[in-house]
């Protein structure tokens, strides 16, 4: 496709394409600078296009990021669900879904301002289509945790959905600002407030597994 086809972008495939690139840029850009720091203006930039082109795709910088969200989760779920799977038991488990997070600082950023920002500003076909992937995922990555540690199919889902809401709240703590950096480097008491993600993650998940059989009905 010539730079003028993709400009244009009247042909169904141009404009899967355009829709591709634009979710590539604004991927790239916040791997580089984080979710929060990203605006529609360099997402437009970055892919070559006015913001009133960007937003024909995509009506705002939160559907955008949005539809990385639930890229994801699928992405997630599937290497979470196929790590359980491997584990040879609850403690193993709850490793792989700890190490998977961890390995995903895209979708751990991306954790950390679902509820907050990017849920907010979206249109309701948007949202719609993003809390069926969510449910869908939960869903499936519950099964494989429940064969995988001898926990029911719905405390999988539970554990999966803790999973990925301790990771969202976790990420930001753990990757403070430069201002809070600088204040943990010249105050260790302080350092605590910053929490090492893995072990943290391991710690609770594991403390969550083995207290849901005591709930059962």
């Amino acid at each position: 496709m010539t730079r003028s086809d993709f400009l244009r972008a009247r042909r169904p495939e141009h404009k899967q394409q355009r829709r591709e690139a634009i979710l590539a840029a604004a991927r790239e850009l916040a791997r580089g600078s984080g979710v929060r720091n990203v605006s529609l203006g360099a997402v437009a930039s970055a892919v070559g296009l006015a913001k009133s082109n960007v937003v024909r795709y995509f009506g705002t910088r939160e559907e955008i990021y949005l539809e990385l969200a639930a890229d994801e989760w699928r992405e997630w779920a599937a290497e979470a669900g196929a790590r359980v799977a491997a584990a040879g038991g609850t403690a193993e488990a709850m490793s792989a879904l700890a190490e998977t997070l961890v390995e995903r600082p895209l979708f751990c950023d991306l954790l950390s301002h679902t509820a907050t920002t990017l849920e907010h500003n979206v249109s309701v076909p948007a949202a719609r289509a993003f809390k069926h992937t969510v449910l869908s995922t939960v869903a499936e990555l519950g099964a494989r945790i429940a064969r995988g540690t001898g926990l029911t199919e719905r405390e999988g889902q539970e554990l999966a959905a803790v999973a990925t809401g301790m990771a969202g709240m976790l990420y930001p703590a753990a990757n403070p600002s430069p201002a809070l950096a600088q204040v943990y480097a010249e105050d260790p008491e302080l350092a605590a407030n910053c929490p090492d993600l893995m072990p943290t993650l391991v710690r609770a998940l594991s403390a969550f597994a083995a207290g849901l059989p005591a709930l059962r009905d």
